[in-house]
């Protein structure tokens, strides 16, 4: 049997299908239809958000916050390392220059103290602060609202792997400036490809869009000021949006409920630590993330799939990245001990507790017959 890393998770009642035929039947298979603004509706109900935007995918709707809020050429963007390259390619995008701030061991997340640390001995300010929730697990966002809030610099959070993960009862994507959300066909839940940028900032949502529809001025004819991009969402991608978005709680009970079966599994096993979670948070857990004392990662991967069990390594932090040596970096080695340390577990919301339960004892009696 094969058990997958992340796969989709199609409804039962096929009601994907259902809204697809509907736009089919209405001849509404671009960038107009009803299920774009329904399914960008299902993502204001579910975060709290006054406003969102659904485009291609999760990093066009990062690169969209940057144009909006005004970020440039020359201007200092700080990002988490730890972390898919989409969060980072997008302050390139505009012309300004990444600046990696390193994790902390209790979340995996960006390092709050290392951020005020960095904020204190540096003269010129960073303009924003990229902050990824990675895999689904939130960051520590009290201390990190507070010191950028002190320092004067704006947030903008990439919770591309976040959807329906809260901290303190807040949902991601809704602490900073504007958020943003990826609906790839790996995550949790998926609309084929695309994302979804929030915000409570109109005009921010207004400038956005303006960019996402190739900066076309309100006029009869095709007619142009500024460069602009062709990131809106097609209404049969917003279909399968909203039908997925329609199962989000049973979506993301099943991812948490698979963690919690392969922390029962591992239970006492000191070779194996799971990713940890902050006390205020409550994470999708979209990917479950273990570390591995006692065997190299990428040997465990291979011994794995040689058994039908899909695995991956953790993120490589941005900042060992060859795209970006040259890039500013404030690190404590937290990040790269994680990449060499780490893999992503089998985590499919269709998996059953058994199926859970073989993959755990697959990867324990990996793990004891290496020693």
């Amino acid at each position: 049997m094969k058990y997958n890393l992340s796969i989709p998770h199609l409804s039962d009642d096929k009601r994907e299908l259902k809204y697809i035929a509907e736009a089919m039947e209405n001849r509404n298979i671009g960038s107009v239809g009803k299920y774009i603004p329904e399914f960008e509706y299902a993502v204001r109900k579910l975060t709290g958000a006054k406003y969102a935007l659904a485009v291609i995918n999760g990093t066009s709707a990062l690169h969209l916050a940057l144009l909006a809020v005004g970020i440039g050429k020359g201007d200092d963007v700080l990002a988490s390392t730890f972390t898919y390259i989409g969060s980072a390619a997008p302050i390139a995008y505009v012309g300004a220059n990444p600046v990696f701030i390193d994790s902390e061991e209790s979340t995996w997340n960006l390092d709050p103290n290392l951020l005020e640390d960095f904020l204190k001995a540096r003269s010129k300010r960073p303009k924003a602060l990229i902050l990824t929730h990675i895999y689904g697990q939130p960051a520590n966002m009290d201390d990190i609202i507070m010191v950028c809030g002190r320092f004067g610099v704006m947030v903008i959070e990439d919770s591309a792997e976040a959807i329906g993960a809260s901290y303190n009862e807040r949902q991601c994507g809704t602490f900073g400036t504007a958020g943003i959300f990826s609906f790839a066909g790996n995550k949790l839940l998926t609309s084929g490809g695309g994302g979804i940028l929030v915000t409570d900032d109109k005009h921010l949502i207004e400038t956005a869009s303006y960019y996402a529809s190739n900066a076309r001025e309100p006029m009869m004819h095709h007619e142009h000021n500024s460069i602009g991009y062709n990131y809106r969402m097609s209404n049969l991608h917003a279909a399968v949006g909203l039908a997925q978005m329609e199962l989000a709680n049973e979506r993301i009970a099943a991812r948490r409920r698979i963690f919690a079966e392969y922390e029962k599994a591992f239970a006492g096993d000191g070779r194996i630590k799971l990713m940890p979670q902050h006390s205020k948070a409550r994470g999708n857990r979209w990917l479950t993330a273990a570390l591995f004392d006692s065997i190299e990662p990428k040997k465990l991967m291979v011994k794995l799939a040689n058994q039908g069990i899909e695995t991956r390594p953790l993120w490589k932090p941005m900042h060992t990245q060859p795209v970006f040596a040259d890039s500013e970096k404030y690190v404590n080695g937290v990040s790269e001990r994680l990449f060499g340390m780490g893999l992503c577990l089998p985590s499919s919301s269709q998996m059953t507790d058994e199926q859970v339960r073989a993959v755990a004892a697959e990867i324990i009696g990996v793990l004891d017959i290496t020693g």
